[in-house]
C-alpha cells in the first residue's frame, strides 16, 4: 500500500517526530506539511502548502485533495490562553480543517493528536481537557472512512529533531526507567508516528488511543 499524507503541526515537538517518521517509511510516497510558515525542511517526498489561518482554507481546496489520510498534530500548551482562545486553536480550526478535508477526501483516515488525561465526557474541570475532549467527540461524528484519537503521555524524541523542549532532552535520557516505572505512561515519538500510519494501513478496533494502545499498534516501536 502506498500513503499519501498531510500533516499538521510539523514544526512543533510531537508533529515534528510524526514527519520524521513518515519520511522514513517506504509505505508513505508522499506527505504535504499545512504550515503557517515556511520550513527549510527539504525531501523528495515532502510538499508544503502555506496557511496563515486554518479558518480560511478556500484558496488552497485543490492542493488537499488526493490524500489517504491526515495527522492532524497542531496545537498549543492552554498555559497562559482562557478557555474561548484554547477552544478557537483546539476545537474550531481543528474541526473546520476536518469538516474541509472530509469533504474533499472521504475515503481518508484523519489521526488527532490528543493527550493523556483528555477528559472524554468534555465536562470535567480541568479545561484543557475538557476542550480536547469535547474536540475528540466532535470529530468522531464525521464522516471519514476512520477517526481515531491518539493520547500519548510523556514521549522520549526522535534522533534528529530539532523542535525538542529542554524538559524533554533531559528525560529523554532517563527514559529506560521512566518506562520501567510508568509503562502505560510513557512512549517514543517513532511510536506515535508508527502508530499512526498503521492506524491507515490496519486500522485499530478502539478510535482513543491511550499510550498501551499506540505501543501497541506500533508493533512495539
Amino acid at each position: 500500500m502506498e500513503l499519501k499524507i498531510i500533516i499538521t503541526g510539523a514544526s512543533g515537538f510531537v508533529g515534528e517526530g510524526v514527519l520524521l517518521e513518515c519520511l522514513s517509511n517506504r509505505r508513505i510516497t508522499e506527505v504535504l506539511m499545512v504550515n503557517r510558515r515556511p520550513s527549510d525542511l527539504n525531501h523528495p517526498k515532502l510538499r508544503e502548502c502555506i496557511v496563515p489561518d486554518f479558518m480560511k482554507l478556500d484558496a488552497v481546496r485543490g492542493r488537499l485533495t488526493g490524500y489517504d489520510a491526515c495527522f492532524y498534530c497542531a496545537g498549543i500548551s492552554s498555559v497562559g490562553l482562557n478557555e474561548k482562545a484554547y477552544s478557537h486553536i483546539t476545537y474550531d480550526l481543528t474541526l473546520n480543517f476536518a469538516a474541509v478535508l472530509v469533504a474533499l477526501n472521504p475515503s481518508m483516515v484523519f489521526n488527532f493528536i490528543s493527550g493523556s488525561h483528555t477528559d472524554g465526557s468534555g465536562r470535567g474541570k480541568v479545561m484543557w481537557a475538557r476542550v480536547k475532549g469535547k474536540t475528540e467527540n466532535a470529530l468522531k461524528n464525521f464522516p471519514f472512512r476512520q477517526q481515531y484519537n491518539f493520547r500519548p503521555g510523556f514521549m522520549k524524541p526522535t534522533v534528529g529533531q530539532q523542535h525538542v523542549k529542554r524538559f524533554y532532552r533531559i528525560l529523554g535520557g532517563a527514559y529506560p526507567v521512566l518506562q520501567a516505572l510508568f509503562p502505560n505512561q510513557v512512549c517514543t515519538l517513532r511510536e506515535v508516528g508508527l502508530a499512526m500510519i498503521n492506524a491507515v494501513v490496519t486500522g485499530y478496533p478502539v478510535q482513543t488511543l491511550e499510550v498501551k494502545d499506540i505501543r501497541e499498534l506500533a508493533g512495539g516501536g
